[in-house]
């Protein structure tokens, strides 16, 4: 049996425990290398959505109440299916979502992780006992939230929805799942057929691929009582008002325009190396990309000569067909997005030191050098190929730089003296620190997440965020007989 049988899902969202049509329509599902068309997914609409919340809830008392030594069982049997159908799911990442082979193996050792992780979280102590003045035993008990909404991006979608959904299901809540339509396949039919074949029971996840409507519904339905929301931080800003207006709590991830540092005690070779990866890994399509480079000014000339360079010897092609470094931009309206902003930084004084073409949806690995801090490159998330090269002259200057973005999600900072690394980082707010490498990395067992405009905090990874996240504290005393009160 084929595990992604397009017989099982095709035209189909997964609702209530089975795979059933959509009333939103359907989509097709496209190559962005090709154009060519794999399939078409089932397109939920508003009324799906409502129907889901209320399923999910009732399904979810029932999943809440099984014993955590059978919940853990269904993550551990979804983390061995990552690799029993690795080959499947790595063809669809490269094809539907542009991803490199590297890409697509990474995001499925990412999901195996998250669930072996989540696999952990069932067995761990719920509670603590509290102090009481009153002759009772007082406890503070974590018990799950109930119905949790994931709405995940095209970026990334294996890892940015199963690390919500993951820890959310062995923590005993029902999930809703809301992928991004673009890949409604990698990242939202792979994960309903990873835990139906796992075991979990009807309707304790379901997967609806919609528009905003499908969104809304999910973050103002009384049953869903916590949303994890990663996007961008314009969507993020609507997600979080609107969850605030219905008294939800909010798990967002948002945009990043991280920044590396390069200070003036760095090798050269070595910098160049991190700052490449991390500009350039998915075609910058990740929120923790190298968004800038900060270089102090004695090495300025040399880091963008090499990074220049390297960016000039990556290739750039259909994953699928090809050995290439970078893949397609998702569509034609974000290449359209990186193009205006390198075109517009250009004009504003930079200088294009490689790249900066594109052919269909294949952008080059762009280097600008000698632009203005001011500079829209500099200014804005690209979401793109891109590394803009700014030059400083000294610590106040790097922090100044580093701080004048509104995002706040990682930061790398190359040196050789590491206890000045972390100093300099102490000054630059961000939720992710990396000395001596660059901003893009990720790991189950580690929190993740930005500040400022780029999120909550550390909503995500490692066991005390995850129970932060998905459940609530509830105060139970115990005492016998009842006490006696003055009327």
């Amino acid at each position: 049996m084929v595990f992604l049988d397009s017989s099982t899902w095709t035209d189909r969202i997964f609702a209530g425990g089975s795979w059933v049509p959509g009333t939103g329509g359907t989509r097709e599902v496209a190559e962005p290398a090709t154009g060519a068309v794999l399939g078409s997914i089932g397109i939920a609409s508003a009324e799906d959505a409502a129907k889901a919340a209320e399923t999910a809830a009732e399904a979810q008392r029932a999943w809440a109440a099984t014993p955590h030594v059978q919940r853990a069982a269904v993550l551990r049997k979804a983390a061995r299916l990552w690799s029993e159908y690795a080959d499947e799911i790595r063809w669809w990442n490269v094809r539907e979502v542009g991803a490199v082979p590297g890409v697509a193996g990474f995001s499925l050792h990412v999901a195996e992780q998250e669930c072996y992780e989540a696999a952990a979280l069932p067995g761990r102590p719920y509670g603590e006992l509290l102090p009481s003045e009153e002759p009772r035993l007082s406890m503070a008990r974590r018990v799950p939230a109930g119905v949790v909404a994931v709405i995940s991006p095209f970026n990334m979608p294996i890892i940015l929805g199963i690390r919500s959904v993951a820890p959310a299901l062995a923590l005993g809540n029902a999930v809703i799942l809301k992928p991004d339509p673009r890949t409604a396949v990698t990242g939202g039919v792979v994960l309903a057929r990873i835990f139906e074949e796992a075991g979990l029971p009807p309707g304790v996840l379901q997967m609806l691929p919609g528009g905003a409507d499908v969104g809304e519904t999910l973050v103002t339905h009384p049953a869903v009582r916590v949303i994890s929301f990663t996007g961008s931080t314009g969507a993020g800003r609507k997600v979080g008002e609107l969850a605030g207006k219905h008294l939800k709590r909010a798990h967002l991830e948002l945009g990043g325009n991280s920044a590396l540092i390069v200070l003036d005690d760095a090798d050269v070779d070595e910098a160049a190396g991190v700052a490449a990866f991390g500009s350039f890994f998915h075609q910058g399509q990740i929120c923790m990309t190298t968004g800038r480079h900060l270089v102090h000014e004695r090495l300025y000339d040399d880091f963008v000569e090499r990074l220049a360079a390297k960016a000039a010897a990556l290739r750039v092609g259909d994953p699928a067909r090809d050995e290439v470094a970078l893949g397609p931009i998702i569509d034609a309206g974000q290449r359209d997005k990186i193009h205006e902003l390198v075109t517009a930084s250009v004009s504003a004084g930079a200088r294009v030191a490689a790249g900066a073409e594109y052919d269909r949806l294949f952008y080059s690995a762009t280097v600008l050098a000698d632009v203005p801090p001011t500079a829209p490159a500099v200014a804005e998330e690209i979401f793109g190929p891109v590394a803009p090269v700014v030059r400083f002259s000294d610590a106040e200057e790097a922090v100044r730089l580093a701080t004048a973005s509104e995002y706040g999600l990682s930061l790398g900072i190359v040196t050789r003296d590491v206890l000045k690394g972390l100093e300099l980082a102490d000054r630059v707010p961000t939720g992710i620190v990396h000395i001596n490498d660059q901003t893009v990395s990720d790991e189950a067992n580690s929190p993740f997440g930005g500040v400022a405009a780029s999120g909550t905090g550390s909503r995500f990874g490692g066991a005390a965020a995850n129970i932060e996240a998905f459940t609530e504290t509830r105060w139970v005393t115990v005492r016998n007989p009842p006490p006696t009160y003055p009327f």
